[in-house]
């Protein structure tokens, strides 16, 4: 924008990557120990102050005088992103019950989605504003969201599992009756899954599971099933390293790794440079470009999202990676051979295509599939610090 140039600073290749990787590492440092401070004060209070911290962030963006400030707000903002991001995803799994929990835990997505698309038309409709509102209104509203949504995470109920690892199990009783859930009949189910997993060795007792399989814990834990809540919460970074779950903290970072490995990010940061260089050459048009491909991303997402249980994880895994590789290897043939001309030639339209189809194998396999499968694996005593874990190694690659 041309007034963010005249206000803070022209922006060169070197400053815009600045800009953005100044939200980006704060995240991936902070993420490693989200998973602390959720153990420690319980996941809606992470949550938070993750949110507070965030507002104050892009409150200080919106007011910047120069670049540094601005820059300090986006360090701000990815401190509150680190703290509040995966402890969200770990508050849905562990309140949502076993059937349920993959469509819950996917809306985190869904809901991702749908900012990414408000962003963008906000940002489309603020810059015809003749004055520095023009990309301060779109940083002061992000700033009022936040607050917004951390004073609704206020008087949410603390996770009934946390509860359980606290020692306060009858808190954690009356819990799971308010949210429906039948301690007869799905919790009975679960707890014989229990009672079968505490049949392994007497290490794995104590994390209360021991298979690689997919963690599933009974809201009718006995106080004998977790000896000693205080160590288990203040030695969870170290719990999810043990010989019996680390494997399980090790695929859980693998994944949401590999998630942002795959280019998604390139495409979301990015997609005005490449809309322009396959041949969008109006700025407007290729930030319409840039548009169409977030309302992609939302089309795609909702039914997604309400079919996430009907097929496989381990699905979802191979079939993405197959279409997303198979349109990221189409592209870099396409520009390496020098066929994408910005006038002229059919290459920059399968570009464009090519783009859209990426996005959208993306967030019908990966995109869903890594929101909840890291966190669903996880025993309840290092659900937190590994799935924290996991989101600085998506943030690292980011």
């Amino acid at each position: 924008m041309d007034f963010f140039r005249e206000d803070i600073a022209t922006t060169s290749a070197i400053l815009h990557g600045l800009i953005v990787s100044s939200v980006l590492l704060p995240s991936a440092i902070v993420s490693v120990f989200a998973g602390k401070l959720a153990d420690a004060v319980g996941r809606p209070r992470a949550v938070t102050i993750g949110f507070c911290i965030s507002g104050l962030g892009a409150a200080i963006e919106a007011g910047s005088i120069h670049i540094a400030m601005f820059i300090v707000g986006r360090i701000i903002i990815g401190i509150g992103i680190g703290l509040s991001l995966s402890t969200v995803v770990v508050y849905i799994c562990e309140l949502a019950p076993p059937a349920k929990r993959g469509v819950l835990t996917t809306m985190v997505q869904l809901f991702a989605a749908i900012g990414i698309l408000t962003g963008y038309f906000i940002c489309y409709g603020t810059v015809y504003i003749s004055s520095s509102l023009s990309w301060r209104l779109p940083l002061a509203i992000q700033s009022f969201l936040a607050f917004v949504f951390a004073a609704v995470c206020v008087p949410l109920p603390q996770s009934p599992r946390w509860l359980t690892l606290c020692g306060r199990h009858d808190e954690s009783r009356l819990l799971w009756v308010r949210l429906g859930v039948s301690l007869d009949g799905e919790g009975a189910e679960v707890s014989d899954e229990v009672i079968s997993n505490q049949r392994e060795d007497p290490e794995s007792r104590k994390d209360d599971q021991s298979s690689v399989a997919p963690a599933v814990e009974s809201p009718t834990l006995d106080t004998t099933q977790v000896e000693d809540s205080t160590l288990v919460l203040s030695h969870s970074i170290i719990r999810a390293f043990r010989k019996d779950v680390r494997s399980r903290t090790a695929l859980a970072v693998y994944y949401l790794g590999m998630q942002q490995l795959c280019g998604i990010d390139s495409i979301l940061y990015y997609a005005p440079i490449i809309f322009q260089q396959a041949g969008i050459t109006s700025q407007k048009s290729s930030f319409i470009a840039s548009g169409v491909t977030a309302i992609v991303i939302v089309a795609v997402t909702i039914p997604a999202t309400l079919k996430a249980d009907s097929w496989s994880r381990r699905m979802q895994t191979i079939l993405g990676g197959c279409l997303i590789s198979g349109c990221l290897f189409l592209i870099g043939i396409l520009y390496a051979s020098g066929a994408v001309h910005q006038t002229s030639g059919a290459a920059r339209w399968v570009v464009i295509v090519t783009i859209y189809a990426y996005v959208i194998s993306f967030c019908v396999t990966w995109g869903i599939n890594y929101k909840s499968y890291p966190s669903e694996i996880q025993p309840p005593a290092t659900r937190a610090s590994a799935t924290s874990l996991a989101q600085s190694a998506n943030w690292v690659n980011r």
